[in-house]
Formats: structure tokens, C-alpha cells, sequence
């Protein structure tokens, strides 16, 4: 077999570090790759005024495949204010680069799994009526559609006079917005075509049919939504009738689901959702697990696929003497690289490590030992970033 190359993009803050370290457990469970790395996220939009640089879509074209650590964000007035004198006033606007990627390389199935990992101290816990507690495991997969919805970066503000005289064409506009000074309005746009949310659907039913789901979950908002989530519900059943009679199709308002996650998680299998309600959910089940330290994410297109944790770069902890940050979300996501490219014998046994290390209790970051971020808390007994990697390592 051709030894593969993967396009290692650290980007910002914490990310780098668990990159890195990622890269430790990928070689320690001998998985051989040479490794080149593009060029992402704040310091090259200050500097270049583009946070993702055409050399970087140019490698991730070449070789396909992406670990990605993390990129710092910020709104539109703020990073206009970051950019080098030479920059500035040219009309240049930051957009995310991860959404840039996602759209560039049509990554539109965005996978997030979430599963319990026994012995977690911060797994969630439900108190019973007889006044015991219990602990539900939790065991989904969240498939977000990744490229549209309001994510798609159609976006105004102050609409020019095309886009003003089209949104007068709708009795809502111009009942509730007529009387409002064009200059004061900002607006973002909901698109959802049906060529991708057939395909989201698909992946969503599919993946429940191989691994023994018995469920698929639409949490969309199809009672005031009407024309996008309830586009999307309306295909979801006609998919279920005609393809996956045997997996039971679940239908369910993203606010309301935000109050079931806590009781009931474990009845869920795979959900599926529009790209901001995918995100929410996914958030809001990676805290029933742990938290974001655990959560970790694809994001596959036909060809192209890039795999990334689905935290931030959380600057504040970047520049700590020795990092605290819990590497398991980056690594776990390598996991999902592995299994993409055929390679899930290696998956595995990185998942059995990090299981087994979190069982036992002996080595666990801050967040697992319920601490505040700060520099202080390996003196305090908490695991290093490295040392976690280490304990992986060690049991590979």
C-alpha cells in the first residue's frame, strides 16, 4: 500500500498542541504517514488578510485528507481591527476558515459521535424517583449539514437596492420591516437546497442501517421553519417509506430536544439536522459525555475529508508554561481519520487506550477532575496535556 501524506493544519492556540500530540499516539499505534503542513487561521488573515491561503486549498486538493486542530474567530469589526496597516481599509472581511474548507471542497456531511466513556466523572447522571442515581450511557451520532442553512454566508447588512426590492416581495417583509430604516437592518439568509439535504439524510439513514441503530432523529423546526425544516422533514419520511423502512424515523423541535437530552439521552441513535441545529445538538450532547475535551468530528465530502475537534482554540490556555488541555477530542477525531481511509484496526485500538485510561482514573486532565483552567493545575495533580498523551501511548 502507498504510503499516504496527510495535510496537517494546526492553526491557532490550543490547537497546535493537540495536534502535536496527536501525531505521538498516530506513530506510537504505527500508522505511517509523512505529514505536511498548510498554512490556516488568525495570523494569516492579520497578515495576509486571508485566514486560508489558496497554498493551503491547493494541498488539501493534492492529498485529500486533513487533521485539523482549531482557529481563533472573531467578529467582523474586531478582526478588520487586527489586520496589518497595509491591510487595512480595503475592504477585506474575515469569514471562517473551517467554513471556507467545508464550502470550497463541498464537505457537506459534518459527523459528530458522542459515546460515554465508562468511569468519566463528568458523564451525566440523573437522579431516580426512588432517589437513587443514574448514569444513561449515551451512544449517538450526530450527522449536521455542513455547507448551507444559515452558515452559508448570504448575509446584508444594509441591503443594497436589488436585495431590498426582492425582500419587499414578501407580504412578511414588507408588514413587519417596512417602517424600518433600510441602513438598520442586518440580515442572514436560511438556504437549504435539496440535492444536499438528500444527501445528509442518506448518510444519516445509511450509517444507522450499518451500525445497528434502530432510530433516526430529525431535530429540526418544521412547525415555524416551513419552508426549509419542513422541506427537510417531508424528505426525511419520504427516504424512510421508500429506503430504510427498518430504521424508525423521530421527529423533533431543536428546543425541545435541548430538554430531552437531559432525560433521556440513551433512547437517541443517529440525529440529523440543518447546519446551526446540528451544531447545537452536537454541543449539547458532548456535554452529557464530558464535555468538548471528548468530542471529536468529521467532515466528508466525495472526495476531500478533513477531521477536527470540535472545540475552539481557547487562546487563554495557549501560552501557559505547560499546557493543561485535554488532547482526547483531537485525538479521537485522528480515530475517525483512520476509519475513513481503512485503517480501523488502528482506530480501535487508540479507542481501547483512551477507554482503559479513563476507567482507571490514575491520569486525568483538569476538566476531567472538575477543575478551573489554570496554570496551576498539574501542581494540583491534574494531567498535563502530554502526559495524557503519554498514558495513551502507554497503553498501545
Amino acid at each position: 500500500m502507498a504510503r499516504r501524506t496527510i495535510v496537517t493544519l494546526p492553526g491557532d492556540g490550543i490547537g497546535k498542541t493537540v495536534l502535536n500530540e496527536t501525531l505521538r499516539v498516530l506513530n506510537a499505534v504505527g500508522f505511517e504517514a509523512d505529514y505536511v503542513e498548510g498554512d490556516i487561521g488568525w495570523e494569516f488573515w492579520c497578515k495576509e488578510g486571508n485566514p486560508l491561503p489558496e497554498r493551503t486549498i491547493e494541498l488539501i486538493e493534492k492529498h485529500k485528507i486533513a487533521l485539523f486542530g482549531a482557529i481563533t474567530s472573531k467578529p467582523k469589526d474586531d478582526a478588520a481591527a487586527e489586520l496589518i496597516p497595509e491591510l487595512q481599509n480595503k475592504g477585506l472581511v474575515y469569514f471562517s476558515p473551517i467554513v471556507s474548507m467545508r464550502q470550497h471542497f463541498n464537505l457537506d456531511s459534518c459527523i459528530r459521535p458522542c459515546k460515554t466513556y465508562k468511569g468519566n466523572l463528568l458523564n451525566f447522571v440523573r437522579r431516580t424517583a426512588d432517589g437513587n442515581i443514574q448514569e444513561p450511557e449515551v451512544d449517538v451520532v450526530i450527522f449536521r449539514q455542513n455547507t448551507e442553512g444559515l452558515y452559508g454566508g448570504v448575509e446584508w447588512s444594509n441591503p443594497d437596492d436589488n436585495v431590498y426590492k426582492a425582500l419587499n416581495t414578501h407580504i412578511k417583509f414588507r408588514k413587519n420591516f417596512a417602517d424600518v430604516p433600510r441602513a438598520e437592518l442586518s440580515i442572514s439568509t436560511r438556504i437549504f437546497s435539496k440535492n444536499a439535504t438528500s444527501r445528509i439524510l442518506h448518510a444519516a439513514f445509511a450509517h444507522a442501517l450499518k451500525f445497528g441503530y434502530k432510530s433516526v432523529t430529525l431535530c429540526e423546526k418544521p412547525n415555524v421553519l416551513r419552508e426549509t425544516s419542513g422541506m427537510m422533514f417531508k424528505m426525511a419520511k419520504q427516504i424512510q417509506a421508500e429506503e430504510y423502512p427498518e430504521i424508525i424515523l423521530k421527529n423533533t423541535n431543536i428546543d425541545a430536544q435541548m430538554m430531552w437530552l437531559t432525560k433521556n439521552p440513551e433512547t437517541y441513535g443517529v440525529l440529523v439536522a440543518g447546519n446551526l441545529f446540528g451544531d447545537i445538538i452536537s454541543d449539547g450532547f458532548a456535554g452529557l459525555i464530558g464535555g468538548l475535551g471528548f468530542a471529536c468530528s468529521a467532515n466528508v465530502g466525495d472526495e476531500v475529508a478533513v477531521f477536527e475537534p470540535t472545540h475552539g482554540s481557547a487562546p487563554k490556555y495557549a501560552d501557559f508554561p505547560v499546557s493543561i488541555v485535554n488532547p482526547i477530542a483531537m485525538i479521537a477525531s485522528a480515530c475517525m481519520m483512520l476509519d475513513h481511509i481503512n485503517e480501523s484496526d488502528k482506530a480501535n485500538k487508540i479507542r481501547k487506550a483512551i477507554a482503559e485510561i479513563v476507567e482507571e482514573g490514575k491520569v486525568k486532565t483538569y476538566d476531567m477532575m472538575k477543575m478551573s483552567g489554570r496554570p496551576d493545575v498539574v501542581e494540583k495533580g491534574a494531567a498535563s496535556t502530554a502526559q495524557m498523551t503519554d498514558a495513551i501511548i502507554a497503553k498501545l
